[in-house]
């Protein structure tokens, strides 16, 4: 048998060494294989089998396949395990070309090379691929092995088709745990609880797979009791089990009864019940618990995935914390992650919701593949950060692509639109969705086009639209036209407007709230005290404003007149430096905004308190001159705070960033990027 000189053996080991390092350009792949032929180490089977992982890691599939192809010797074990490697590397379904080319070169798939094929296919729904692997695996003589039976029967399975699935476990002459395990699987996956039950109840053995499926199975069907009794009477407990129940909790909307298994769990938790953790956390709104999950999975050691990076820049986006996403995205670079489209959908996601466009557009840029979801991030967030012509040239370069845009595109194009005025271009597109692409109007696009018109004081127009929509009005298509007739001060249709939001949901005290808001700006003061009443007597509360800001990783948060603070005393004595600023400049107090009939003295202190301005305050002071200051808050910020946060932008050199509920506003040398049109 050949073997490799001995004096070639360092070779070996130094090229084995530096092909494990890190992943490699096509040039550098190109400089190892090289090095393999000029050192004659084509038969070195275990030396190849590293390069051709390489080529793998280093997303460059292609060129494995030519490796393989030019190979003057034909290895079969080299072949097969080059296979396994592709179907590895989550390059799907790149592993078909290698796999031809093993059969064109007359050599044969081992049971355990078909064997991964069988999962790689249940992995990804292919079902007619695993059909004809199926077929293969029968002329090749393989039909009796007990592995590739158990590996049909899960295909099948997983792939929907139960009624096989069945076949094949009836025909097993030996059936194992492994097997029985598949069959309990496949039928909790079909929703057959009974049959999976009885079937788990007669199994001769069980192992922590058997005991899983049937709590995975209970988890499904959200009968979170049965699924915790079986997690309970499980003997053979497994970190699978825990992530089991863990997230079928979460799923159940039991966060509680989540964190106690996850305290629990202790040192046993693995990087899946941190991710499961901390996506729950996003899931359920608790962002910011999702980041401290985060930062103590960091103290544990446990080492970060893709997912555990997508769910943390979800959290960012939500809380507008852009130091801890610019922190993410820093790791992602630094550990060699792949930024795929998913991965790079969540980067832009983040900074756009951050108001960092200019950041997101770059990781757009940089993508060497952008799906639909990629495309439709960046517009939605070029709109919101009121850059709607941006967002129209857009979509020409997306087409350009290849790529034909859906509903969510045309989401993003309108809410640009009505951001960025542009009434001629919002219609336009509206009309050509249907009768150019092909994409049917949907409710959200109605609420664009009212949103649209409304702010351009075309409210006929939009009642109009409303009037004529195939699809009932919804509250965001009402609320568009309530917003319209506050910027335009219609106090009559306002009241036909807020008793349609009333109907739909009665305890909604935003509404009341935007048409006391209205007739506070008239000063009809009864009508404010009407309104007041009947929300008490209905006992419907007013959401209170809140607006967050990040420093050093911290989230910090302001409610209007805020008195929890710890340094809430030197912010208060900063507001009242920034109230006199004001006034130096020129800005008086929209006192019509209080919703209160006062003096105007308190009217002016109640407006100066406002959340968004606290947030500022305390950005202002604590952080060093020239740094934008990020803001996020949960309601539309208002027009007296608009006017006055422009001033500031300007008084203190200091650009300024709030996003609302509606869009983002960068305020700069005392002007907006919305040019006061919101």
């Amino acid at each position: 048998m050949y073997s490799t000189p001995k004096n070639l053996w360092s070779l070996v080991d130094h090229l084995a060494v530096a092909l494990k390092r890190h992943s490699f350009t096509r040039k550098q792949l190109e400089q190892f294989h090289a090095q393999i032929l000029a050192g004659g180490l084509l038969r070195s089977a275990p030396l190849l089998t590293t390069f051709l992982s390489s080529c793998y890691r280093s997303q460059e599939p292609h060129y494995a396949l030519l490796f393989m192809r030019n190979l003057p010797i034909c290895i079969p074990s080299l072949w097969n395990s080059t296979v396994r490697l592709s179907l590895d590397s989550g390059l799907w379904p790149d592993f078909v070309g290698l796999y031809n080319g093993m059969l064109r070169s007359s050599v044969f798939p081992s049971k355990v090379t078909l064997s991964s094929v069988l999962r790689s296919c249940a992995a990804h729904g292919a079902a007619q691929l695993g059909e004809s692997f199926h077929c293969q695996i029968l002329k090749m003589g393989f039909e009796l092995d007990v592995i590739l039976q158990t590996g049909l029967l899960d295909f099948y399975g997983k792939v929907g088709d139960l009624r096989c699935a069945r076949k094949m476990f009836a025909e097993m002459l030996q059936k194992d745990v492994v097997a029985d395990n598949a069959m309990v699987s496949a039928l909790s996956k079909h929703g057959y609880v009974e049959e999976a039950r009885d079937l788990f109840d007669n199994m001769p053995q069980r192992n922590s797979a058997s005991w899983n499926s049937m709590i995975t199975c209970y988890c499904k069907l959200g009968d979170i009791g049965a699924a915790r009794s079986m997690f309970d009477a499980n003997p053979v407990k497994d970190v699978v089990s825990w992530n089991a129940m863990i997230d079928g909790y979460i799923k159940a909307d039991q966060l509680l009864a989540a964190q106690e298994l996850f305290v629990r769990m202790g040192t046993a938790r693995n990087s899946v019940t941190w991710n499961t953790m901390i996506s729950g956390y996003v899931q359920c709104k608790e962002f910011g618990k999702a980041i401290a999950t985060f930062q103590e999975m960091r103290v544990e050691n446990v080492k970060p995935t893709e997912v555990t990076m997508i769910s943390l820049l979800s959290a960012c986006a939500h809380l507008g914390a852009l130091d801890m996403g610019e922190w993410i995205h820093d790791y992602i670079r630094r550990k060699r992650l792949m930024i795929d489209a998913v991965l790079g959908n969540a980067l832009i996601d983040m900074y756009s919701k951050c108001g960092s466009i200019e950041a997101a557009f770059d990781v757009f840029d940089r993508l060497p593949v952008k799906n639909i979801f990629c495309w439709n991030s960046i517009i939605a967030g070029l709109g919101t950060n009121g850059y709607g012509e941006k967002a129209i040239d857009l979509l020409a370069l997306m087409q350009e692509e290849g790529l034909k845009p859906d509903g969510v595109t045309f989401v993003g194009l309108l809410c640009g639109c009505s951001h960025s005025g542009l009434v001629s271009a919002g219609r336009s597109y509206f009309s050509e969705m249907y009768d150019i692409y092909g994409v049917t109007p949907k409710i959200e696009h109605y609420g664009c086009m009212v949103d649209l018109l409304g702010r351009a004081g075309l409210l006929k127009e939009a009642v109009e639209l409303v009037k004529t929509m195939p699809v009932k009005p919804n509250a965001q298509v009402w609320g568009s036209l309530l917003r319209a007739c506050q910027i335009h001060k219609d106090a009559e249709l306002s009241k036909d407007v807020v008793q349609n939001l009333l109907d739909l949901d009665p305890r909604d005290g935003g509404n009341y709230v935007y048409l006391s808001n209205l007739y506070a700006s008239l000063s009809r003061w009864d009508e404010v005290n009407v309104c007041r009443k009947v929300m008490i007597d209905r006992g419907v509360h007013k959401v209170p404003g809140c607006s967050s800001i990040e420093l050093d990783g911290i989230v910090h948060e302001f409610v209007a007149g805020d008195s929890r603070h710890l340094q809430i005393t030197q912010i208060n004595l900063f507001l009242d430096e920034i109230a006199k600023k004001l006034k130096e400049h020129g800005h008086e107090s929209n006192r019509a905004l209080v919703l209160h009939d006062i003096e105007d003295e308190e009217k002016e202190t109640a407006v100066s308190y406002h959340s968004e301005r606290i947030a500022v305050a305390f950005g202002l002071m604590s952080t060093p001159p020239g740094k934008t200051i990020r803001v996020v808050k949960n309601l539309r910020t208002c027009s007296d705070c608009h006017s006055a946060l422009k001033i500031i932008s300007n008084v203190y050199k200091r650009e300024i960033i709030v996003r609302d509920r509606k869009r983002f506003h960068h305020f700069k040398d005392g002007c907006c990027s919305c040019r006061d049109y919101w």
